[in-house]
């Protein structure tokens, strides 16, 4: 007879009941005892649950509680590009199975092996690291991006993931409705911000693989070497489009002395050692062996596009569908970027982008 799940234990999202009998199913030999579950704290959107039978421990990944936008949170996507990525130059989890339907749980979810390893979330985590260690850690950062950046997708089995063409203007036409339909606060610095993108928008920096949300916080770091990325995570932004968006996104995150540090790392790599944004786009940029053009459009665009997922986190809190904690704050980051973005736009001279 199975062990019987501790029901009232389980966090919101998952249950364990449903849960016992997809792994029994779906990863044999099944769970070797009963199943217990924690949610990750650190991620804002999907929601991530460590699931343990005390001997194995899978990732369980799940869209969040509540409102659900059209097109966003698509975990058969997320699965889809992690089974693709297996085995190549960028690391990422192993999915091990996957419930495409609600027919489990509330919604469409997946598991993955646990990867051991670290994930920097904080400034007092950042803080530990050694100036030399804080270095390589940058520079694997960034070579990992442009790793993923210089693969073919068609020999991956990516193509029709995405519409490379005219991706750009899409994806400010489609945060700017992601915005319209979910919003508390009334500011009209966003739609501002998006008729001046679209009227500057760059040529591009071609076709790739796009991950969406790069940034330290989604990465898991070897416990024993800094220079060495364990897996990629998060990916449920994936698609095919211009790569110079994910340098746009680790920019965005990539806080630095002298700079407005991003009010979600709050100073996580304004610590000594790592690289400086003019050194980040620099080694991106000979990695690939291209130059990187436009780049103040792309860090606007990733401020922007930040600030309106805030916003959606916000309004799921105040409406009571979010779960964890940390969410009671999330609104308040939102202006800030706003204003950055405006910042910013304001010194790219000759970009385009000058607000008057």
């Amino acid at each position: 007879m199975n062990p019987v799940e501790p029901a009232d234990q389980a966090p919101a999202g998952v249950d364990l009941v449903a849960l016992r009998r997809f792994i029994d199913t779906a990863d044999p030999p099944g769970a070797a005892g009963s199943l217990t579950a924690e949610l990750i704290s650190g991620g804002k959107s999907n929601l991530t649950y460590r699931i343990s039978d005390g001997v194995r421990t899978w990732i369980l990944r799940r869209p969040p509680l509540g409102l659900v936008l059209a097109t966003a949170h698509d975990m058969n996507r997320e699965c889809r590009i992690l089974r693709a990525l297996a085995d190549s130059a960028v690391p990422v989890p192993t999915v091990v199975a996957q419930q495409p339907t609600a027919d489990v749980l509330d919604a469409p979810f997946y598991l993955m092996r646990e990867v051991d390893g670290l994930v920097y979330r904080s400034r007092d985590q950042a803080v530990g690291l050694s100036p030399r260690d804080a270095a390589r850690l940058g520079e694997a950062l960034v070579d990992t991006l442009a790793a993923l950046h210089d693969m073919d997708y068609r020999q991956t089995g990516l193509e029709g993931f995405g519409r490379p063409e005219g991706y750009l203007e899409r994806q400010v036409t489609r945060w700017l409705r992601q915005w319209d339909a979910a919003h508390l606060h009334d500011y009209p610095q966003v739609e501002a911000l998006g008729r001046r993108l679209i009227r500057a928008l760059p040529a591009g920096g071609g076709a790739g693989i796009v991950h969406g949300d790069y940034r330290i916080d989604n990465v898991i770091v070897d416990r024993t070497d800094p220079g060495t990325i364990a897996a990629v995570l998060d990916w449920e932004m994936s698609t095919l489009g211009d790569p110079l968006a994910d340098l746009g996104i680790l920019l965005c995150y990539w806080d630095e002395p002298g700079r407005p540090y991003n009010p979600v790392t709050g100073g996580l790599t304004a610590v000594p050692g790592f690289p400086s944004h003019a050194e980040v786009i620099s080694r991106y940029a000979a990695q690939r062996s291209r130059d990187v053009p436009d780049i103040d459009w792309y860090v606007v665009f990733a401020d922007f596009k930040l600030a309106i997922i805030l916003e959606q986190i916000h309004t799921r809190y105040v409406q009571g569908h979010t779960v964890g904690e940390g969410f009671d704050q999330v609104g308040e980051a939102v202006w800030p970027l706003l204003e950055r973005a405006l910042e910013t736009a304001a010194r790219a001279a000759g970009s385009g982008l000058r607000v008057s």
